[in-house]
């Protein structure tokens, strides 16, 4: 991967908020002193995660959290994305938890930034119900009841668009339904749950919210009309049906008639509360062409025959060890034109996820791929986009969803066996990074 990593980074602007991001399920464990997840109950099923592992220890961040606060507070973030737990919060004393690591981040000089709902929905309970966003309301007060004294900043959702598409659509995530386009529902009631949790926030005083929205450049496979509209369509699904409803208070058009709505311009009210910021979610673009009959692949995941459209292999770019294409300009292109579509419409944008997965302590890869991604940002910025903040995802390895333990994107190695932690090459170059910025 060419890199410019060995020459200082351009300046970001002062206050510029630099984090690292983590999600409850993916490190606390802990599970039997928490209620069940629908990620628990899929998990438990032969052959969903790729190798046969649970969420069930993780990295114990539940017990550990003083060592990673530690590991924080080395590191020289400004801030710690990290989720709360609904199922946890839903048991007795689960709550607690976060008020401890809330203090042990604020007595480090750490800023918390919790994101309030991270795909670990309580076995109960069901996207496909509209009152599963009411009952998503209820939990968002109740943690800013306990928290916000000592929390600013706050996220409602993350990657509703992947919850929906992998976890109901195509199944391969949890709760493992294969739902194709029956899926809808799903995304509306989440937009709906934002929209409740925005309200939740703001009765509780909160006055500094956001959400962490996953969005890449769509890029047809050809000029030709069928790949371009195939494009055009996959770019409706994944990118303007979870951020036009938010920022224009209306779904792209021929998608709103299909929500389960009474009253979907009531609906579109509650969605569309004003935001104080926009998170991005990036990893790379997608290269969409006209369906080929056939099952297709994006990232690992099986994209089936029967979808409007087929996801290509995008040529000539190094990969990360997911597979994923290594694009830092499509990070640019994706603000900019982020900003050429919603105008003033557009809150001020902080990237809320970005990193890469590859093994090993020296991971220079990894330092060349957040430079590259970090010098893009600053590009963008240089073309006036408002951007405030940047989050690596993650600071530690992790369980990686349906891959299991096969994925490390972690700025700090962890031992599942000892659990040891053991900060990366990469590491300790973003604590250079981030005291070259001050």
């Amino acid at each position: 991967m060419a890199t410019d990593a060995g020459n200082p980074l351009p300046r970001f602007p002062a206050g510029f908020l630099w984090g690292v991001s983590t999600s409850a399920h993916q490190i606390e464990g802990a599970v039997d002193e928490r209620g069940p997840s629908v990620w628990d109950v899929f998990t438990a099923e032969p052959g969903r995660v790729k190798d046969g592992s649970t969420a069930a220890v993780a990295c114990d961040h539940y017990h550990r959290y003083p060592e990673d606060v530690a590991l924080l507070a080395g590191l020289g973030v400004d801030a710690y994305r990290f989720s709360v737990s609904w199922p946890r919060v839903s048991s007795p004393g689960g709550l607690d938890f976060y008020d401890r690591l809330v203090d042990e981040l604020c007595a480090a000089g750490v800023r918390p930034v919790p994101t309030l709902f991270h795909w670990d929905l309580p076995a109960s309970l069901d996207w496909l119900e509209r009152d599963t966003a009411s009952r998503f309301a209820d939990h968002v007060s109740v943690v800013a009841e306990r928290l916000t004294d000592r929390v600013g900043k706050w996220i409602t959702l993350n990657e509703p668009a992947e919850h929906t598409l992998l976890g109901h659509a195509l199944g391969v995530h949890a709760p493992g339904r294969r739902l194709l386009f029956d899926a809808l529902p799903v995304a509306h009631h989440q937009l709906l749950a934002h929209g409740l949790a925005v309200r939740a926030l703001r009765a509780a005083g909160a006055a500094d919210i956001g959400i962490a929205n996953s969005h890449g450049p769509t890029w047809p496979a050809s000029a030709d009309p069928a790949d371009t509209e195939a494009a055009d369509f996959y770019d409706t699904l994944l990118n303007r049906l979870f951020a036009d409803p938010i920022l224009l208070g209306e779904y792209p058009a021929g998608l709103g008639e299909l929500m389960p709505a009474a009253d979907l311009s009531a609906d579109l009210k509650v969605i569309a509360e004003p935001l104080d910021w926009y998170g991005v979610n990036y990893y790379a673009p997608t290269l969409v062409g006209a369906p080929l009959g056939t099952e297709t692949e994006f990232g690992g995941v099986p994209v089936p025959a029967e979808l409007p459209f087929s996801v290509r292999e995008i040529a000539d770019r190094p990969r990360t060890d997911f597979g994923w294409p290594v694009v830092p300009e499509g990070l640019t292109e994706l603000l900019c034109g982020f900003r050429e579509r919603y105008g003033d419409r557009l809150p001020p944008i902080v990237i809320t996820e970005n990193g890469c997965s590859y093994e090993g302590l020296d991971d220079q890869e990894r330092i060349a791929y957040l430079d590259a991604h970090l010098r893009a940002l600053h590009d963008a910025l240089t073309a006036g986009v408002d951007v405030r903040g940047y989050f690596v995802w993650s600071l530690m390895d992790n369980f990686e969803w349906a891959e299991g333990y096969a994925r490390r994107f972690g700025l700090v190695h962890v031992d599942y066996e000892t659990l040891e932690r053991v900060p990366k090459a990469s590491y300790h170059w973003f604590r250079e990074v981030l005291r070259a910025q001050r």
